[in-house]
């Protein structure tokens, strides 16, 4: 969430999307965690003979890292959610408050794995550089086929359907008259589909880019280190930021507008339903840490 370091940094990223899609998928990711993560990143860089044995160390010992000195920070961080859910409103600020404390663990957890990305990135053959190209290219067509087709209202609605599935997840479901103003919220954030397309191909050129690099001048760890941490930040901050900015900061203010929109829209009923979903996170987060 991409070269090689981008790529297994999408990996740790991994572990915070289980999470935030739900107990069963945590319950999963943790179980079948290292299969999952190596089956993955394979998918984009087909490992060697050689490369098999340390990279699924590493995802192990990742996952062991995360399960013993994350996860009930975790909890700590939902049960702060659940309170405001208690309250009965949400602001918009609450939720940037929200994107920033998820923004701080998952640097956290990226930071943990700049060593493995190291390893990894001096490690990449020019075949795999070539493999993950196809990949992304692969990944781009099916981009373009889903949300660079149609007229502006059908990406408009394409898009409200992924959000109500997520929000349906976790307050059930919701009434026409509130749809109608999930919608209108939903609608008012800034659409534009290609600047998204152009963010993901600088990512990817950028990412090739450092791979060859490193793959043709074999720099010190260090200095592979620095690389990977300079395109983490970048990615952070978006790679076309300075191009699209007022998009970019639009987007991010139009998705807190309409999180805060979809629980204040909520029964007491819906917001029960959520606040029993995050218990049911918060208890598989203490239990899962807990386990040696």
């Amino acid at each position: 969430m991409q070269p090689q370091r981008a790529l297994i940094a999408r990996a740790t990223l991994v572990l915070l999307a289980l999470l935030l899609a739900g107990c069963s998928a945590l319950r999963i990711g943790y179980a079948n965690g290292d299969t999952f993560v190596y089956w993955w990143l394979d998918g984009y860089v087909d490992f060697t003979n050689e490369q098999k044995p340390w990279v699924k160390a590493h995802i192990d010992r990742l996952f062991d890292w995360h399960r013993k000195t994350q996860l009930r920070d975790y909890a700590q961080l939902f049960g702060q959610v659940q309170q405001r859910l208690q309250r009965g409103s949400m602001r918009p600020e609450d939720i940037r408050e929200d994107f920033d404390a998820i923004r701080k663990r998952a640097s956290a957890v990226l930071e943990k794995s700049v060593p493995e990305l190291t390893d990894l990135a001096l490690a990449i053959e020019p075949g795999q550089i070539a493999h993950l190209e196809r990949k992304f290219a692969s990944n781009n067509d099916k981009y373009r086929k889903e949300y660079l087709r149609g007229s502006v209202d059908d990406r408009q609605r394409l898009r409200f359907k992924n959000v109500m599935k997520q929000a349906e997840y976790w307050f059930g479901n919701f009434s026409d008259e509130q749809e109608a103003i999930i919608r209108k919220a939903s609608d008012a954030r800034p659409l534009d589909n290609d600047i998204w397309m152009a963010e993901r191909l600088r990512r990817q050129q950028d990412m090739l880019q450092m791979l060859r690099k490193i793959h043709a001048e074999k720099p010190s760890r260090e200095v592979v280190g620095k690389m990977i941490r300079d395109f983490i930040a970048h990615g952070f901050e978006n790679f076309t930021y300075a191009e699209h900015k007022a998009f970019f900061d639009g987007s991010a203010e139009g998705m807190a507008q309409m999180i805060a929109t979809i629980v204040n829209v909520a029964t007491p009923e819906q917001k029960a339903h959520a606040v029993k979903r995050l218990q049911k996170l918060i208890e598989d987060c203490h239990e899962l840490a807990a386990k040696t």
